[in-house]
């Protein structure tokens, strides 16, 4: 498994609590040494990681083994079909999108899923555009937003993108207007809506998911306007000087809860949500449940006005 250099003093660690576990299922003699070792792992990593640096947060959100939205969507909702195409131009596979069951098990309810996909190796990739959507991505999220909203089904996102495709082809088709839309819609549905950051939360490709009631966010992501890559280039005519651009923008997780950007910071497993898409689910699932909870009984009315004193007070100045 890729391994960030930062990371490297509980690699080791965490590959002995793997092996063990496999060992210690159905033989309770290592169960107190796998205890031991999975307190001493995690008492590291907290260690380590509370002095992360903002472009190693930015790191861990693309680490090639994070967890993307589909194994999200298979830990934490049953019965997904998904659904394709814009209806104008064609289907676009960066953006996955269909009708679930949320929470899983007997109690669970039908809601729209929509989200970013990234894919694992090159040819998959290639095929997700590396989770940078095009504008029928956006308009297919835009229109069953609004089918969503007619049938009165609670809209959960997944955002994971370092930004809209800024090709050619994408700014002919009407990136910025299939951006501009979902915006709009997203701020005038009468359903719940939660957004939840996993990876990369890069400019209005993410935004375009983002407008929503409730903003939760997993401990090593970067949310902001703009890739430090892209900073970089801008300010320093230097796209290498990344990790510069991080530590001006400061896009964590962290400062978006300063800045009123998020609600919440749902903390990962020890390590990173890549060592345990397991234990990442079921924390981002205990948050996604709070969330919706907390917008139970609201009216149609309640729920765009909420959403929209939201980001009206985003960069408000208080006196």
């Amino acid at each position: 498994m890729s391994v960030l250099p930062f990371e490297q003093p509980i690699a080791e660690l965490t590959q002995r609590v793997r092996d063990l576990r496999a060992l210690a299922h159905g033989d309770a003699r290592y169960a107190a040494e796998l205890r031991r070792l999975e307190d001493k792992v995690a008492s590291l990593a907290r260690e380590l990681f509370r002095e992360l640096s903002p472009w190693q947060r930015v790191q861990l959100s693309r680490h090639p083994r994070r967890p993307y939205f589909g194994d999200y969507l298979e830990r934490i909702f049953d019965d997904f079909i998904e659904l394709h195409g814009d209806r104008t131009f064609g289907d676009d596979a960066a953006i996955v999108a269909g009708l679930a069951r949320y929470p899983r098990g007997p109690t669970g309810r039908p809601v729209m899923v929509i989200g970013h996909q990234k894919g694992r190796g090159t040819k998959e990739a290639v095929r997700r555009n590396f989770g940078m959507p095009n504008p029928e991505g956006y308009r297919k999220a835009r229109r069953l937003m609004e089918l969503a909203d007619r049938f009165g089904r609670p809209v959960i996102t997944f955002i994971d993108t370092p930004g809209a495709y800024p090709g050619l082809g994408a700014e002919e088709r009407g990136q910025s207007e299939a951006i501009g839309q979902c915006l709009l819609v997203m701020s005038k549905l009468r359903v719940p809506v939660v957004a939840c950051v996993v990876g990369e939360g890069g400019s209005g490709g993410a935004l375009a998911l983002g407008v929503a009631n409730r903003v939760l966010a997993l401990e090593h992501v970067w949310y902001s306007v703009i890739s430090p890559e892209a900073c970089a280039s801008i300010l320093w005519k230097d796209g290498t000087k990344g990790e510069r651009a991080a530590e001006v923008l400061k896009p964590t997780a962290q400062m978006a809860l300063e800045l009123g950007v998020i609600d919440q910071i749902v903390e990962e497993p020890p390590g990173g949500a890549h060592q345990d898409w397991d234990a990442a689910a079921r924390r981002l699932d205990s948050a996604l449940r709070e969330a919706l909870a907390s917008l139970e009984g609201l009216s149609e009315e309640e729920l765009v006005d909420d959403r929209y004193r939201r980001f009206r007070s985003l960069g408000a100045v208080r006196a």
